[in-house]
């Protein structure tokens, strides 16, 4: 009889950080101490906090082990499993303030970066083995379906999902229900149902966790779709280069097909539906709908001027439904448990919770899922732990490529869709990075422009050419030749790009450089007026020198340089050379006494 459980994080982060290992070396340890009988080791989906990776959790008791090396394999099975005591040197000991009197080490959900969460998409990534098919249906799993089909109509599932306020999760907002009533509407035939796995955002990494954690979710809330629509097969386009999100996929996929959850007669209901997987070669603009689905018919992902909408004309010229991964992952829970479970959480036009991928200068990087309505306060400073080494605060960039920054001063900012689109930004898919008091903001303006560049399909001039041009105006600036002519320029670029384009990829690219001119302003004046980098980011702009009072002649500096700009004799203040010196920093990391500044 299995009286515990050890829960072992192998989404990406953690497979990365040698979880694997961890695996293979629990198991072993656990047979020779003879704790086969007695003791599992489960492969689980990400459990979020991505910084402290290899995260290790011990069952029943919860005990939450953090950076687990696999030396530590072996005090923990005997002093632990076998003993009963627990590893104190490895226990994640952030408590939330409101239990921390009460108990000594935290669990799972009395951390504070689990504290103010709620998890609905994510409610099974971490706590089951995404492989076996039995534990997911042991936590409710298909019961959704079966109540869909054999319990309601299509109308009332469509219904449902309108009642409960969900929105699409891909970066829209547009009403899940109403979208899916839409393909309801056409005449009977063949329709379809598309899920956008293609995640391209920098620094996302929300829909691989869910794929990696809880693939089955997936499936129940497609064929749940087809029904509600109905649609007889549907299609998951993930990008290749999510391997291990792709293998568990597929191999709920099969599975769900053994269990009769997938194909013909579902529940003896009489409704067929079945899924396949597509891969997509890492295209950003395949996260547009119509070039995915451009895509999926075997040809380049280019964008279809709408209308047609894929409501009408989608897939393969069909009706076709299309959401991403998170919007899916809500809906067995929805139809579970009814319309009012999910729209008594979040704010009055923003429903339910929003999972964002947390990143940049925090401390607890990682995976979040939260009500909407949650401050970006809170997400930051309690969830997210704050800023590394003392920093301030700066903004935050939501939306990726498409988004924009919120700067501290709206720090309080309640997080939901209408309210960051007031701001002159977006919420996007769910990337949230953030920043510090050392980041330039016309820079990471040109670092989201850059990418948008490369990734535009070409298809439209404004676009094309339009972003690219934008581009050179950004690197004018950040490289002390920008005028005050040339900020106006970018201005009416900016506007003309998202006036114009055919797509959302377009439409939305110049929002990082709008919302960043719009708050920070005085940044762009001092790179165009003062050709000075507040920030020390922009090297033309950047003068290295050597404080001659703080310098202790150690010759460190002279001798990481790679250019030979700095000279000086031992236990005499160096100096820089500007004319050689190329601005890698080198010199500033290498010294011990604070000695060498940027300005």
């Amino acid at each position: 009889m299995i009286r515990s459980q050890v829960l072992i994080c192998g989404g990406t982060g953690c497979t990365s950080s040698g979880s694997q290992a961890l695996i293979e070396e629990f198991e072993a340890r656990i047979a020779e101490n003879g704790l086969s009988e007695e003791v599992k080791v489960v492969r689980t989906g990400c459990f979020g906090l991505c910084a402290l990776g290899p995260v290790v959790i011990v069952y029943p008791d919860g005990t939450f082990y953090s950076r687990v090396e696999k030396d530590d394999v072996k005090e923990i099975v005997s002093e632990h499993l076998l003993k009963g005591r627990q590893v104190e040197r490895l226990v994640y000991s952030d408590i939330a303030e409101d239990v921390k009197d009460e108990i000594a080490h935290a669990s799972l959900n009395d951390t504070t970066f689990y504290k103010s969460q709620k998890r609905v998409a994510l409610r099974n990534c971490g706590v089951i083995n995404p492989e076996s098919i039995e534990e997911y249906i042991a936590m409710d799993g298909y019961a959704a379906l079966g109540k869909a089909v054999t319990e309601m109509t299509p109308e009332e599932v469509i219904q449902t999902v309108k009642d409960s306020g969900l929105r699409g999760r891909g970066g829209g907002g547009f009403p899940t229900g109403l979208k899916w009533s839409f393909t309801a509407a056409q005449p009977k035939g063949q329709k379809y149902v598309v899920c956008n796995a293609d995640e391209g955002d920098p620094g996302a990494f929300m829909d691989r966790s869910v794929l990696e954690g809880d693939p089955h979710c997936l499936v129940e809330a497609m064929a749940i779709c087809g029904y509600a629509t109905g649609a007889s097969e549907g299609y998951v386009y993930v990008r290749a280069e999510y391997p291990i999100a792709v293998a568990r996929l597929q191999k709920a996929i099969d599975d769900a097909r053994e269990y009769g959850l997938l194909g013909k007669n579902i529940f003896g209901s009489g409704f067929d539906f079945d899924l396949f997987i597509r891969l997509g070669a890492g295209a950003f603009v395949c996260g547009e709908e119509t070039a995915l689905m451009t895509s999926i018919e075997g040809n380049r992902g280019e964008p279809r001027p709408r209308p047609p909408y894929p409501a009408v004309k989608g897939l393969f010229g069909k009706p076709t439904t299309e959401n991403n991964v998170e919007t899916f992952a809500n809906i067995p829970q929805i139809i579970l448990n009814g319309a009012e479970f999910f729209n008594t959480m979040g704010t009055e036009k923003s429903k339910g919770t929003k999972v964002f991928a947390l990143g940049g200068k925090i401390n607890n990087t990682g995976l979040v899922e939260v009500p909407m309505g949650t401050t970006l306060r809170e997400i930051v400073e309690v969830i997210g732990g704050g800023i590394p080494n003392g920093k301030k605060f700066k903004a935050a960039q939501t939306g990726g490529p498409s988004g924009g920054c919120i700067p501290a001063s709206m720090l309080d900012i309640e997080i939901d869709y209408d309210n960051l689109v007031a701001q002159g930004a977006m919420m996007g898919s769910g990337g949230l990075i953030v920043m510090d008091e050392d980041d330039c903001m016309v820079d990471i303006a040109k670092f989201f422009l850059e990418f948008t560049v490369d990734e535009s399909c070409g298809k439209c001039t404004p676009c094309r050419i339009g972003t690219k041009r934008l581009y050179e105006i950004l690197e004018k600036i950040t490289n002390g030749n920008g005028t005050l002519e040339d900020l106006d320029e970018m201005e009416k670029l900016c506007n003309y790009i998202k006036e114009n384009s055919l797509c959302g990829l377009g439409q939305t690219a110049p929002n990082p450089v709008l919302s960043t001119y719009q708050r920070f302003k005085d940044e762009y004046i001092a790179h165009v007026v003062d050709k000075r980098c507040p920030a020390g980011v922009c090297k033309n702009l950047l003068t290295i020198t050597i404080v001659e009072d703080k310098c202790k002649g150690c010759t460190a500096c002279s001798r990481v340089c790679p250019v030979g700009a700095i000279s000086g004799s031992v236990k005499n203040p160096h100096v820089i050379d500007p004319a050689k010196c190329i601005k890698c920093g080198a010199c500033i990391e290498k010294c011990k006494f604070g000695a060498i500044i940027k300005k």
